[in-house]
């Protein structure tokens, strides 16, 4: 079959002729302007100044550009100014949920669950070390052969790693996950379907009910999300403090003291680590602590303040499921450093830890929470855990995206009495084992009949 090659399809895609020109005329245009003097201009004024500029240097090259092409190039030349260059015309799509960068020539971008090309370039690698260095520098951190890996964020709390050459070997790497600008709640991602009704009135009145929660996820499965979503449920009595590498929780809440780690400095001196920040935490008279991910040692940290007043903490970590959360947890708690016997790591863990909650993001981009699980004690040297809520997955639907169901495991939790207690007075047919959904369809049906048969008998 012969390739399209009418006038729309040329238009959709220009020559490599115009592409050039446009290059040659961008670069151009960045060597004629004085950096220094322009970072200090009015943008508008600096807008007429490359207008003049960039027709000039059109007519020096005899092919001229349309106006839009125009305003592009003029857009491109302030980004690289006043801004991260092309990523800033990436950060301007609200649809845009993640950028990933493999080297200055290879950009993917996910939409609604989707990774797909981005026609979107840096110039060539030096260009993409610039815009690596000036999110690094804005963090008050360096990125440079001696310290080549970065963790920080942008200014709207996206969360940026970079690595550089010569550990990656084809082009500096730089993966942005971002956080939309109106936060999530528990009843978007009800509507999503990322959880039922009855998932979502348990876990709001277990956060109020000041059990300790672990979330658990792969990269990606909406383990931060779901943290910020929770974090509306804590009463406005209550201090928190947070506690993260790179800070990018979005607490949906007034009273909060946030706190970031911070690297070593040239010398190699300075670095203060989550484990240090936890320590400190404890003498700030918190009532919970959030730690947005635990990676090491800082876990004994956690559940130790879980296990000494400081009920209704939270925080994340990675995993496969609710049951390697436990095995997870174990390993790092190990990295503290202490030589624990396993079997007081596994108390400490089944004293201090009440509800696990895991986070999936399933085949075709839909996330979900897979499973909910409480930790109910110790038998000999294992720690019990029973699964309260979880997910089921079907099958596939025409788009390849996963398809399914939640259904309550048909146990009552243990935890109840606690929530109770606290006032929130959840039903034991919450609990009730089946298909969540279909139980709704049920209970409609039903209805229908009782006001049916109340008709009949007036």
């Amino acid at each position: 079959m012969a390739a399209d090659t009418g006038p729309n399809k040329q238009a959709e895609n220009p020559s490599g002729a115009e592409s050039d020109t446009r290059s040659r005329v961008h670069m151009r245009l960045l060597g004629s302007i004085d950096l220094n003097q322009a970072k200090q201009m009015p943008q508008e004024q600096l807008r007429k100044e490359c207008a003049q500029k960039v027709e000039a240097l059109l007519a020096a090259e005899g092919k001229p550009l349309s106006t839009q092409e125009k305003e592009r190039l003029i857009t491109q030349v302030m980004d690289d100014i006043f801004g991260l260059g092309p990523l800033e015309d990436l950060l301007r799509d609200p649809d845009i949920s993640d950028i990933l960068i493999n080297g200055p020539k290879q950009i993917y971008i996910e939409k609604k669950g989707r990774l797909v090309v981005s026609e979107t370039t840096f110039r060539d690698n030096d260009h993409l070390l610039t815009v690596i260095q000036r999110i690094a520098s804005a963090m008050g951190r360096r990125v440079d052969e001696s310290t080549p890996m970065l963790d920080a964020r942008l200014a709207d709390g996206s969360r940026v790693n970079a690595i550089i050459s010569p550990l990656a070997l084809d082009g500096h790497s730089v993966s942005i996950r971002r956080f939309g600008a109106i936060p999530f709640t528990l009843e978007k991602l009800k509507e999503f379907g990322a959880m039922t009704e009855e998932m979502h009135r348990f876990l709001e009145s277990a956060v109020a009910a000041k059990l300790n929660i672990i979330i658990s996820g792969g990269t990606g499965s909406g383990k931060t999300t779901l943290l910020n979503c929770l974090s509306r449920c804590i009463p406005d009595g209550d201090r928190v403090l947070t506690i993260e590498d790179a800070a990018e929780l979005q607490l949906q809440r007034d009273h909060v003291v946030r706190l970031e780690t911070r690297p070593a400095n040239v010398e190699g001196k300075g670095l203060i680590t989550q484990r240090d920040l936890v320590k400190n935490a404890l003498r700030m008279r918190p009532d919970r602590v959030v730690i947005g991910e635990i990676r090491g040692g800082e876990a004994l940290d956690m559940l130790q303040a879980m296990n000494t007043g400081h009920d209704g903490s939270m925080t994340t970590l990675h995993s496969n499921g609710t049951r390697d959360t436990i095995r997870r947890l174990e390993s790092m708690v190990s990295m503290a450093g202490l030589d624990f016997p396993i079997a007081t790591i596994r108390q400490q863990i089944s004293s201090a830890v009440q509800l696990l909650v895991h986070a999936d993001r399933l085949t075709g981009g839909p996330r979900k929470i897979t499973a909910i699980s409480e930790i109910t004690g110790m038998e000999s040297d294992v720690v019990l855990l029973q699964d309260i809520f979880k997910f089921k997955q079907t099958g596939l639907d025409d788009n390849g995206s996963a398809m399914g169901y939640h259904e309550a495991c048909g146990v009552r939790p243990k935890c109840i009495e606690m929530i109770r207690a606290e006032g929130h007075d959840l039903p034991d047919e919450l609990f009730h084992k089946g298909q969540l959904d279909a139980k709704k369809e049920r209970t409609a049906a039903q209805s229908q009949i009782r006001m049916v048969k109340k008709k009949g008998a007036a």
